[in-house]
């Protein structure tokens, strides 16, 4: 074990090229910690400034490289002459919410009449059926969108087309060989689709679907023979960010820039639900993507986990200052609700499966357990155990399944082919995540199945659980000024991490439980400089332990920095991921970073 961490990780620090750092400082100005992360992040030459800078306008390519766009756009165009009234089904998640968001509000401005449906998580399952295409019709509609799902709804999409009703799909989940007799498929992950934009999530679709939308009307002269002002899209981006960042598509590209400008339409709290969701949540210091990704985005997905799928949309799509505030207020309250669910549900799981979860991949099935939370459970487990996790929920003759992988394994795709050879009723999803419902009968062949694929893949995804670090720092470089170069690479997530720093040598002077599952505690280096740090979730595992020991033996942290802004001052602190007793660090590179 001298090798590992206290919690079992290999600590391994990134490589970066001494010739880059120096081009970086030279030709862009640039310090050197900003130009070793760039290095360590091999951002090409020609792309260091729309890194740093990342904008709309430099970064936004044409939409019609997207199959079907063109297409779509004039087949809406001609619809908004005709005055048809517009469909929009939305998945239950945050990215289904704010894509259905973002198309209603566009609708709203130009006064065209639309209905949304937003299906009930646990009653209909994922994507579009029969029975809800039948009440969107029903209703009146002549055209339908589907957002972040259809791409595999053959059947409620032929039953549309028996109606002589379009539908257009904007989605950007992996495609079969075979497609939907639909319309239009507007997806970047659909088979035949050459655009290079597969890292869009829905709402990024969504949002280039209503760029070439915009361009066709405004070629048609429609708005000014309307009387209407053309919708600025720049202000839907808080939005499109907000799908894009909880849907934990890659920080790259067209996203980066997405996230950087719509952080900024978020700070000014144009949309009200956002606003007052923001208010109600206390958020104090200046927004970034931990807010959408950890704090707003759980609220608003807490919905339809919870039974209410259509909260999260309408909360998005509200001017009424009383319903935001109703609709604001519960979202918040089955968050709360949601978290109980979740601990309540990881433990019933842990306390049943412990031979399960010694196999390669983790697959766990049991009776009634909360659909609405069993992906995050799966999110949990894969973190604890470095391992794709699969939880099956049975009820009666069938399980409905989440999925979650780890990089390297394609859950998705797997999932697709297991559909394909007849052994789940349907699924589908993307590299990282998944769903899908199978007979209980066919379990143990979808097992046998998931495993074989599994071990095509480098037999190091089983065993090796790194920690990748960015460089080790002392404890003097935990202040505003390194926060703010490190800063500069944001926004940060998936495709681009927030770095991360080893501060070696370090003992506690002070710690401290709070909320009986955090430890706070001021470390002091052997220099003497003294940092203030948090390690979250630690209480019960070996990280606690070191940090709430008397013998105060000096100990190697890791972690990254956090921003802590209080009325009006701001502290930068230290967010402890994982302790080592040893040097633990493999492929070293020089001793210091910044």
């Amino acid at each position: 074990m001298n090798s590992l961490s206290v919690s079992g990780k290999n600590w391994v620090l990134k490589t970066y090229s001494d010739e880059d750092v120096s081009f970086y400082k030279e030709n862009f100005s640039l310090d050197e910690i900003t130009s070793k992360l760039l290095s360590i992040r091999k951002i090409h030459k020609n792309e260091v400034l729309s890194f740093l800078n990342p904008s709309i306008k430099n970064l936004l390519p044409n939409p019609e490289t997207l199959l079907d766009m063109k297409r779509s756009s004039l087949r809406i165009t001609k619809a908004i002459e005709d005055k048809q009234k517009l469909g929009i089904f939305g998945d239950y998640d945050v990215d289904g919410a704010s894509s259905a968001a973002v198309l209603g509000n566009y609708f709203s401005l130009l006064n065209l009449p639309f209905e949304i449906y937003i299906p009930d998580r646990r009653k209909e399952g994922y994507g579009p059926s029969i029975e809800a295409f039948k009440k969107l019709i029903n209703s009146g509609v002549d055209i339908i969108f589907t957002v972040d799902c259809g791409t595999l709804s053959f059947e409620a999409i032929e039953y549309a087309k028996k109606n002589k009703v379009d539908v257009i799909v904007l989605d950007h989940h992996q495609s079969d060989l075979n497609l939907p007799i639909a319309y239009s498929i507007i997806n970047p992950n659909r088979f035949d689709d050459k655009s290079n934009l597969k890292y869009l999530c829905a709402a990024g679709v969504t949002f280039m679907f209503l760029i070439s939308l915009n361009k066709e009307l405004r070629s048609i002269d429609w708005f000014k023979k309307n009387k209407i002002n053309e919708p600025n899209l720049i202000e839907f981006l808080d939005l499109v960010s907000l799908g894009t960042v909880c849907d934990v598509v890659p920080l790259i590209g067209l996203n980066r820039a997405i996230v950087s400008q719509g952080l900024k339409i978020l700070s000014a709290k144009k949309n009200l639900g956002l606003k007052t969701l923001i208010d109600i949540c206390g958020i104090r210091s200046n927004l970034n993507a931990y807010h959408l990704g950890y704090v707003l985005g759980p609220r608003i997905n807490a919905g339809g986990r919870v039974g209410k799928s259509s909260h999260g949309a309408s909360l998005l799509l509200s001017n009424n200052p009383k319903e935001v505030y109703k609709l604001a207020s519960e979202l918040d309250h089955f968050n709360k609700e949601r978290q109980y669910l979740e601990s309540e549900t990881l433990k019933k799981i842990l306390d049943l499966s412990n031979d399960q979860l010694l196999d390669p991949v983790i697959i766990l099935s049991g009776k009634n357990w909360h659909e609405g939370v069993i992906g995050i459970v799966a999110s949990r487990l894969k973190d604890k155990y470095n391992k794709p996790v699969i939880i099956i929920s049975l009820d009666k003759n069938i399980g409905k399944a989440s999925a979650r992988s780890i990089v390297g394994f394609d859950i998705g795709s797997a999932i697709i082919a297991a559909t394909q050879e007849k052994i789940l009723i349907r699924g589908g999803g993307h590299k990282m995540a998944g769903g899908f419902s199978i007979k209980i009968e066919n379990i143990n062949k979808f097992k046998e199945f998931i495993f074989k694929k599994f071990k095509k893949i480098n037999q190091k995804l089983k065993d090796n659980k790194p920690l990748f670090l960015d460089g080790i720092i002392s404890p003097s470089a935990i202040n505003l000024d390194f926060y703010n170069k490190v800063n500069m690479l944001a926004p940060f997530g998936s495709g681009n991490p927030e770095p991360k720093f080893i501060i070696e040598n370090v003992k506690p002077v002070n710690s401290k439980i709070i909320k009986d599952k955090h430890i706070k505690s001021v470390l002091v280096g052997l220099e003497g400089s003294s940092i203030k740090t948090i390690a979250f979730n630690s209480v019960e595992n070996q990280i606690g332990s070191y940090l709430l020991k008397k013998d105060k033996k000096l100990f190697n942290i890791a972690g990254k920095l956090s921003l802590n802004e209080w009325q009006g001052e701001k502290n930068v602190e230290f967010i402890i991921d994982d302790i080592s007793v040893n040097k633990t660090v493999k492929n070293t590179v020089p001793s210091s970073i910044g």
